[in-house]
């Protein structure tokens, strides 16, 4: 049977119609087994990223007016900023701003679980500082990038606390590399990432990201009055000083005789890669060697020179350090190292008033000689009348915990003045402090006094007993 032109067209109607729905279907198919066409790259970025990053608020106390001693007044001022994990075991990158000068840093994970924090490493020159939140379980980790082959007008996002908003996702450009911004007289920021995505007050110490979901820098600073212009510490720049912080923190500690730095493979992926090795070490004994790549230390991964102080960072002499370490052929193996501490015989403390400070609380001090007093308090425009100098503070002591640095002035605890260790050795050892379940201290730190709060009443029972 012959089909009439009309039959043709109905049946050409009807092949057209069922062959645009396969290929609907197919499309569909082929899109739902992609994902949605909105999940773009930023959205992957952020979903990946985010979980690494936390909001920290806090309170500043700030002398409001008149003379410490003499009635003076003091006012809490609140901060907000953003860090980012860099350590499962809960240590977190930020500007120093973010958290100077505030006497209780609260932190707020991405699943929205409260935490404390403190400080354990700053830079003032930098503006960068390590936190320590006590973390009861592993933490996700951003993945880290390198801010040295950045393109100007690549895609890049910021994260971060804007205005308390959490987790505020802006996205820009790279606007262009190697800017200076100078801030006053004492701090300017060198080298930096100038950038079009938004940072508001409270992005500060937030993530900046490429659209492979790697940190490429920190988010520092905006242009006052202008729009669209934001600054970012590279993160090599980063990595470089927060990893010269926490040696600082090890280096009286242990010692291992391996030096490395951070290198790049050809799957783009970082690495430590041993650069020179101590004569007579434990690991000269053991055979590291000269372009061997260290993996893992006691179970933590190793990917760059920071990782690799952050490894080192909570043991101490008597623990036994296991390297997993890959030679330049390939071939790994475990590396069993016995660190041996540096010499310490000038910390050792020479009276016993100072062995029991030093054992009960962990610092060493001396007076503040009278002249250098008066030029503070000209400085500062305060009274003080005397205050006692840290000179060193051990590794995990109660006032290592509150944040104690060398180079704090310790002016009191709660009304009794400390202007020499006897004052401080006749304070930890009283009935009224160790009855007690927190006291208050007053330091100064880079001509500003700050105040926080010791919870040692426990542990000076203990000691003094």
């Amino acid at each position: 049977m012959k089909l009439r032109p009309a039959s043709m067209t109905r049946l050409l109607r009807s092949s057209v119609l069922c062959l645009a729905t396969i290929c609907t279907m197919l499309a569909h198919t082929a899109q739902t087994a992609s994902g949605s066409n909105r999940e773009t790259p930023i959205v992957r970025v952020v979903r990946e990223a985010s979980p690494s990053v936390v909001n920290i608020h806090g309170h500043k106390t700030v002398r409001a007016g008149g003379l410490p001693g003499q009635g003076q007044s003091f006012q809490q001022v609140n901060g907000m900023g953003t860090g980012v994990v860099i350590d499962p075991r809960g240590y977190v990158i930020t500007n120093f701003h973010v958290v100077q000068d505030v006497n209780d840093i609260r932190v707020t994970l991405a699943d929205g679980r409260p935490a404390v924090a403190r400080v354990i490493a700053h830079d003032l020159r930098t503006d960068l500082a390590v936190l320590k939140i006590d973390a009861r379980e592993p933490l996700p980790v951003i993945r880290i990038g390198t801010s040295e082959d950045l393109w100007v007008g690549e895609t890049v996002i910021a994260i971060g606390n804007a205005f308390g908003y959490e987790h505020t996702v802006t996205q820009g450009i790279v606007s262009a590399l190697h800017r200076d911004v100078p801030v006053n007289e004492e701090q300017s920021y060198t080298d930096l990432i100038q950038t079009s995505a938004e940072i508001n007050p409270g992005n500060s110490g937030g993530p900046l990201l490429n659209l492979d979901g790697q940190m490429i820098g920190i988010n520092v600073a905006v242009r006052v009055g202008a729009q669209g212009i934001a600054f970012t510490i590279p993160v090599d720049q980063v990595l470089d000083i927060v990893s010269g912080l926490i040696q600082q923190k090890t280096v009286n500690q242990i010692t291992h005789g391996i030096r490395g730095v951070t290198q790049w493979n050809d799957k783009d992926e970082s690495e430590f890669v041993v650069t020179s090795v101590a004569s007579g070490s434990s690991a000269e004994k053991e055979g590291v060697d000269t372009g061997d790549r260290i993996l893992q230390i006691n179970g933590h991964s190793v990917r760059n020179h920071m990782d690799f102080e952050f490894a080192m960072l909570e043991l101490t002499s008597r623990d036994a350090i296991e390297f997993e370490v890959a030679n330049t052929k390939g071939d790994v193996t475990l590396v069993s190292l016995r660190s041996q501490p540096h010499p310490r015989s000038s910390e050792t403390p020479a009276t016993p008033v100072a062995q029991r400070i030093w054992t009960s609380f962990g610092i060493q001090g001396e007076p503040v000689a009278e002249t250098t007093m008066q030029d503070l308090n000209r400085r500062m425009e305060t009274a003080y009348g005397a205050g006692l100098k840290i000179t060193s503070v051990r590794p995990g002591s109660q006032a290592d915990r509150q944040g104690m640095q060398s180079g704090d002035v310790l002016l009191g605890i709660r009304n009794w003045q400390t202007s020499s260790l006897n004052d401080l050795d006749y304070i930890l050892r009283s009935d009224e402090f160790r009855s007690g379940s927190q006291s208050q201290f007053f330091i100064i730190r880079s001509n500003k006094t700050m105040i926080g709060y010791l919870q040692v009443a426990q542990s000076a029972r203990r000691a003094t007993r």
